[in-house]
C-alpha cells in the first residue's frame, strides 16, 4: 500500500493514513527500526518521531511499501479501562430530547458500549473515544462553555471523552467521574493510550 509522508522537521515524518491510524501505528511499532521511533497517533495520521535524524524519503518509502491494506486494529491484549461515572451532567436531559430518547435510554446506550481510544489531543490526557452508539451522535454545542470541570464525561460527533482537567469545551456533558486520567508525576502520565478499550460504569 502506498502511503503519503510529509517531512516534519529533520527528525520526523507525518504519514497520512487512508485507513485506521491505530492499526497503522501497531504495524509501525512492530517493525525492526534502527533506533526505535515514537509513534504518535492522530485522527488521520501517524507521526514517526526519531531520537536522531529521520530516514530519508527513499528509505521511508521502501519501508512503507510493505504496509498492510487498511484493516481494523487488533484488540488482542488491549488494555481495558473501566471508568466510573455519575450520570448527572448538565446536558443529559437536552441530549435525550435531541436524540428522541429518554434519559434512562441515553444512560443505557452510553454505559453499554465499549469504546476505543483513537487518539489524544486538545489537552494533555484528553482521549477521543470511538464506539459511541449512533443514536447519540450529535454535533458540538452551538455555544461552547468557558469552563468545563475536570472529570466531565461528554459526547460530541461520534466520540465520547472525559475532560482530564478544567478547560473550555463545546461537548455535551452527560456526567462526572472522579478518576485520574492525566498526572505528570506518573509514568506514563496519561492513563488512556491509543488502542486501549474503555467502558463506562454507572455509579449511584
Amino acid at each position: 500500500m502506498t502511503l503519503a509522508a510529509l517531512p516534519y522537521g529533520d527528525r520526523a515524518w507525518l504519514i497520512e493514513c487512508p485507513g485506521d491510524p491505530v492499526a497503522l501505528a501497531q504495524w509501525l511499532m512492530g517493525l525492526a527500526w534502527a533506533g526505535r521511533p515514537e509513534v504518535v497517533v492522530g485522527a488521520r495520521t501517524c507521526l514517526l518521531r526519531f531520537a536522531g535524524p529521520a530516514p530519508g524519503r527513499a528509505a521511508l518509502a521502501e519501508i512503507l511499501a510493505d504496509a498492510p491494506a487498511p484493516a481494523p486494529p487488533s484488540t488482542a491484549g488491549a488494555q481495558v479501562v473501566t471508568i466510573g461515572v455519575r450520570y448527572d451532567g448538565e446536558d443529559l436531559a437536552a441530549v435525550a430530547d435531541l436524540a428522541g430518547l429518554t434519559v434512562a435510554a441515553v444512560v443505557a446506550l452510553h454505559s453499554g458500549a465499549t469504546y476505543r481510544v483513537d487518539f489524544l489531543g486538545f489537552a494533555p490526557g484528553f482521549a477521543y473515544l470511538s464506539g459511541l452508539p449512533r443514536a447519540l451522535h450529535l454535533p458540538r454545542r452551538s455555544v461552547p462553555r468557558i469552563r468545563v470541570p475536570a472529570g466531565a464525561v461528554a459526547i460530541a460527533d461520534r466520540y465520547s471523552a472525559v475532560y482530564p482537567s478544567s478547560s473550555p469545551g463545546g461537548w455535551h456533558l452527560l456526567g462526572t467521574s472522579g478518576e485520574w486520567l492525566f498526572d505528570v508525576e506518573r509514568q506514563p502520565p496519561s492513563r488512556l493510550r491509543p488502542g486501549a478499550l474503555v467502558r463506562f460504569e454507572g455509579l449511584p
